[in-house]
């Protein structure tokens, strides 16, 4: 019963998203009216040496989503994981090494779904084969994560693409201190990504993200627990408490309570009716900086996509990697071995040089 309910729900999800396709979709050859692109990326990369691509990456989401909607908002949120430290680059999905753990292991990305790696791996598997290994493990990512919020209901957009994948991952340190707590609040925030280039306005768009996805206790019940955050709404915390009754509870919720598998701007309605699930979501409209952009998103669903489309663009050109820098990996989780051959070939022939 529940998995025919998915499927009906999917369905209906995706002739929504393509009734409103027209209405939400931004595209330019020349990027009019969205963010500048960095050097090294194009709007137009694989036009001609990958022109399936883009269709291989929607047409198998479609399916994975078919299977289990929640899945779109575990590749989103592998891209945030992935840009916000060390750049979009591919490095969350490296595995560790002898020279120390990967950032999949730091405690921030520990909850990070599983299913999420195998899905880009898949995607991978089947675009290089349909390409050859010309496509990075970054940018399908980025179109992964685009495909995510269209196919549940979101603003269709373009992605700049040329990322090339980085050679190393960021230390546990790094990776804690470039990614904002669920605990923060609206300060945190706000100074955290002004570091990375985002204004208010896009550290609110980008909050929305959150209109779809779940949540496990541990990330929130600091609000329930011992004492309840005085924030939040009554009825609200009595349910939070029913799923999370205590505060090392492993249970999940939803993240957005009115429609947690559509990407919609009821998130920003929760956060009005002080019903945001994280400190960092609700403090969002308890700040006098950011509850008047809180206020726009809920009141006016256009608004919030067009911003959500701009604060994405952004968001997936921070510190990449293009033109000859980094690598385009045979296998999303480990560095290629040819290349470390070649550095080792190359290593050898200046010491020689040297030596003669």
């Amino acid at each position: 019963m529940a998995s025919t309910c998915v499927s009906s729900s999917f369905k209906l999800l995706f002739v929504y998203s393509l009734l409103f396709f027209s209405q939400y979709f931004i595209v330019s050859s020349k990027g009019q009216g969205l963010p500048p692109i960095v050097k090294g990326l194009s709007w137009t990369f694989f036009d001609s040496s990958c022109p399936k691509l883009q269709s291989i990456v929607r047409k198998r989401l479609e399916k994975v989503f078919k299977d289990d909607i929640g899945q779109a908002a575990g590749l989103l949120r592998l891209h945030f994981h992935d840009c916000f430290v060390q750049g979009c680059d591919g490095s969350v999905m490296l595995d560790g090494s002898a020279g120390g753990p990967s950032e999949k292991t730091a405690i921030p990305n520990q909850t990070l779904r599983k299913e999420s790696f195998k899905i880009i791996e898949d995607l991978r598997e089947r675009v290089h084969k349909e390409c050859g290994r010309i496509v990075s493990c970054s940018d399908i990512a980025a179109l992964a994560a685009r495909d995510a919020v269209v196919l549940t209901g979101g603003p269709n957009y373009v992605v700049p693409l040329g990322r090339r994948d980085g050679l190393n991952f960021a230390t546990e340190t790094a990776t804690i201190d470039n990614l904002v707590a669920p605990t923060a609040n609206t300060t945190t925030l706000l100074t955290r990504l002004a570091t990375k280039g985002f204004d208010a306005t896009d550290v609110v768009a980008l909050s929305g993200a959150h209109t779809i996805g779940i949540s496990h206790c541990g990330s929130f019940t600091e609000r329930l627990y011992p004492n309840q955050d005085s924030t939040m709404d009554q009825t609200f915390a009595n349910n939070l408490k029913r799923s999370c009754p205590k505060a090392d509870s492993n249970n999940t919720v939803n993240i957005d309570v009115r429609t947690p598998n559509i990407f919609d701007n009821k998130y920003y309605v929760d956060l009005m009716n002080r019903q945001g699930l994280f400190t960092s979501d609700q403090d969002l409209f308890t700040d006098q900086r950011t509850r008047g952009i809180v206020t726009s998103f809920g009141t006016d669903q256009k608004v919030f996509f067009d911003k959500f489309v701009i604060a994405m663009i952004k968001m997936g050109q921070l510190n990449v990697s293009t033109g000859g820098q980094g690598e385009i990996r045979a296998k999303c989780s480990v560095r290629n071995k040819k290349k470390l051959l070649v550095d080792v070939v190359e290593g050898l022939e200046k010491t020689l040089a040297a030596a003669f």
